[in-house]
C-alpha cells in the first residue's frame, strides 16, 4: 500500500487536549508552522472532562511554596523538586495569560473564588462552570489556536508510529480514520500530547479515546519512559447500573461531601487522620477494604447535609448527570467505586518536556516531568499540562532542529489485511478486565507476572498490521498494560498509587527513586538511577 504524498510542517503535536493546545499556540508564537492532529474531533480530550478545577497560587493567602510544599508532600517522596517549583512558579504567568486570553473562572462579585480540594492546606482551586473547568481551559485554547493562521488541525488522526532519521524523530505516521489511509507527517520535531490511558481499565473515569497510543508510540520508538507502574485510582466514580463511571470530583468533599459505607457509616476517620480529605490513593484502597468489609458492591458519597440551591450551583454538570440517571444528589446519597483516573508515569522528560529521543517532546498526561512522584496532587493535572505544554513549544523552538532530510515516505510499514472486529472488541474488552484484576488497586508479583504472559498473547492473537483504528488501540492497550506491569513488578514496595499487597511498606533505601524503562530488541530494559 502507497500513502498519499507526506505533509510537511515546522511542529507536529499530537493530541488537543490543554498540553497540545498550549504547546502549538507557544511555537507558533515564534513563527513556526504547525500540525496538531487529533484522534477524535478538536475538542474530545481528557481535558475537557476534568471537573475539579486548575490549581493555582493566586490567591492573596496562598504561596508559590505553600503550593510546592503540598505537591510534594502528595507525591510520596518521589517528585523531583525543580520540576515541582517550575510548576508552581510558571503557574500564575500561565493561567493569568488563559484569562487574558477570554477564560472565565467562577468569582464571588470581582473575586477570583477558590476553594480547596485533598491534601491542599490552601484554597487554591480555580473553577468555572462549577464543575466545567476542562470545558472552559479547551474552548479557551481552542478558541486561540483557532485564531492563529499557522496553526492548522486535522481531526480523526491517530498517531501510530514515530518517523526515525538518524537517530532523531522526524515526523510520524498516522492513520485517517475517515479514508482508513495512513498518513505521513515530517516535521523538524514532534511534541506528544496524546493524554493518558485509563481507558487500560475496565473501571476508569477516562473517555474512550484515553488508550495510551502516544506513549507506546515513544516505547515502540526506543524512549524512555518513567514511573508507569504509578496509577491513580480516583476514588468516588459513579457506581449506577448501565451508568458509565463518571467522575465525581474531589471539589465534592472538599465542599463537605461525606463518604459512608452501606450501612450508612462514616469510615474513613478509621483509615487516615485526615478523613474524608486523605489523599486519593489513601480513599480508593480505604474504599475497596470497606467494601469488602461489607461484602458490597460500593459506598456512597452523601451531600444531602449540603444546601441544595448550592449543589446545584456548584455541581451543576454532576447534578444534570447524575438525575439524567434517576438520582437527586440533593435527596440521596450517591453509589461510587473507585475507578482509573490518572496515570502519574509517561514518556520521561526533562523540565523543557524533552525526551530522551532527540527531536521529541512531550507534556501533559502522557509525559513524566517528575511533578506528581507517586501520587497526583489534585487540581495539578490542567496547570501541568498548561506550563509544560508551554515549555515543551518554546524548548522544540529553541532547539531549532534542521528539517528532515526525508524527501518522501511513500511506503507506510503497515501491511494490510482485513480485520475481524468483533474479535478485537473481545480482546479489548480481555486487555482492561485483566488490568483491573492484576494491575489494579492492589497488586501482587504472581498476579502481575500472569497478566504479563495473558497480554503477550493477546498482541499475538491481533497480530501486526492491521489498519483498524480499533485494532491499533487494542495493540497499544496491550503492549502499554504490559509495560505497566512490568513497572509494578519491579518496584518491589508500596508507595503512592502503587500498592503491592505482598511488598505493603514503603521502602526509601531502594525505591525512592524513579523507576525508567526502555523497550530494546522486544524486552523491556530498566535504567538505574536518575537520567
Amino acid at each position: 500500500m502507497r500513502a498519499d504524498k507526506p505533509l510537511k510542517h515546522d511542529l507536529l503535536v499530537l493530541g488537543s487536549g490543554i498540553a497540545g493546545l498550549r504547546a502549538a499556540v507557544e511555537a507558533a508564537g515564534s513563527g513556526w508552522n504547525v500540525l496538531v492532529a487529533t484522534k477524535d474531533l478538536l475538542r474530545e480530550s481528557n481535558t475537557g472532562y476534568a471537573q475539579g478545577g486548575i490549581a493555582v497560587a493566586l490567591s492573596s493567602g496562598d504561596s508559590v511554596e505553600s503550593h510546592v510544599q503540598d505537591t510534594l508532600a502528595a507525591g510520596d517522596g518521589l517528585c523531583d523538586e525543580p520540576a515541582v517549583r517550575a510548576l508552581a512558579e510558571d503557574g500564575p504567568k500561565r493561567v493569568s495569560e488563559l484569562m487574558d486570553w477570554g477564560a472565565q473562572f467562577d468569582r464571588n462579585g470581582e473575586e477570583l473564588h477558590f476553594t480547596r480540594e485533598a491534601a491542599h492546606s490552601r484554597n487554591r482551586i480555580l473553577h468555572a462552570g462549577g464543575d466545567s473547568t476542562g470545558r472552559e481551559l479547551e474552548r479557551t485554547l481552542v478558541v486561540k489556536a483557532g485564531a492563529t493562521p499557522s496553526i492548522r488541525v486535522l481531526p480523526y488522526h491517530m498517531c501510530l508510529r514515530l518517523i526515525i532519521e538518524d537517530g532523531r524523530a522526524a515526523g510520524a505516521w498516522l492513520f485517517d480514520d475517515t479514508s482508513r489511509r495512513p498518513v505521513a507527517v515530517i516535521a523538524r520535531s514532534v511534541i506528544v500530547a496524546t493524554g493518558g490511558a485509563g481507558r487500560l481499565f475496565q473501571e476508569s473515569t477516562n473517555p474512550p479515546i484515553a488508550t495510551g497510543d502516544g506513549m507506546v508510540m515513544a516505547l515502540e520508538a526506543g524512549a524512555v519512559m518513567a514511573n508507569l507502574e504509578f496509577v491513580q485510582f480516583h476514588p468516588t466514580a459513579l457506581f449506577l447500573k448501565n451508568a458509565p463511571r463518571f467522575l465525581l470530583s474531589e471539589s465534592m468533599r472538599g465542599e463537605g461531601a461525606v463518604l459512608r459505607n452501606v450501612n450508612g457509616e462514616r469510615f474513613m476517620e478509621r483509615y487516615s487522620p485526615m478523613g474524608d480529605l486523605a489523599p486519593r490513593d489513601v480513599v480508593s484502597r480505604s474504599i475497596v477494604r470497606e467494601i469488602k468489609a461489607t461484602k458490597s458492591t460500593h459506598v456512597f458519597l452523601d451531600l444531602t447535609h449540603l444546601d441544595a440551591p448550592f449543589i446545584r450551583q456548584r455541581f451543576p454538570m454532576i447534578f444534570a448527570t447524575c438525575l439524567q440517571y434517576g438520582l437527586d444528589i440533593t435527596r440521596e446519597p450517591i453509589p461510587v467505586h473507585p475507578a482509573a483516573h490518572y496515570v502519574m508515569g509517561g514518556i520521561e522528560t526533562d523540565r523543557e518536556g524533552r525526551a530522551s529521543l532527540r527531536g521529541l517532546y512531550a507534556a501533559g498526561e502522557a509525559a513524566c516531568t517528575g511533578v506528581h512522584g507517586a501520587n497526583r496532587l489534585a487540581s495539578n493535572s490542567l496547570l501541568e499540562g498548561l506550563v509544560f505544554g508551554a515549555r515543551a513549544g518554546a524548548a522544540a523552538v529553541n532547539d531549532a532542529l534542521p528539517p528532515p532530510r526525508l524527501k518522501a515516505a511513500s511506503h507506510p510499514p503497515f501491511p494490510d489485511r482485513e480485520v475481524d472486529l468483533e474479535n478485537v472488541n473481545n480482546l479489548r474488552r480481555q486487555v482492561s478486565s485483566l488490568m483491573w484484576e492484576g494491575a489494579g488497586i492492589v497488586r501482587t508479583a504472581t498476579g502481575l507476572e500472569a497478566l504479563r504472559q495473558e497480554l503477550i498473547n493477546i498482541r499475538a492473537l491481533i497480530g501486526e498490521g492491521v489498519l483498524h483504528r480499533r485494532a491499533f488501540e487494542t495493540l497499544n492497550m496491550a503492549l502499554l498494560g504490559e509495560a505497566v506491569a512490568a513497572c509494578a513488578e519491579y518496584r518491589t514496595e508500596s508507595r503512592g498509587g502503587h500498592y503491592r499487597e505482598d511488598f505493603p511498606a514503603r521502602d526509601d533505601a531502594r525505591w525512592k527513586r524513579p523507576t525508567r524503562m526502555a523497550k530494546s530488541g522486544g524486552a523491556f530494559e530498566f535504567l538505574e538511577g536518575r537520567p
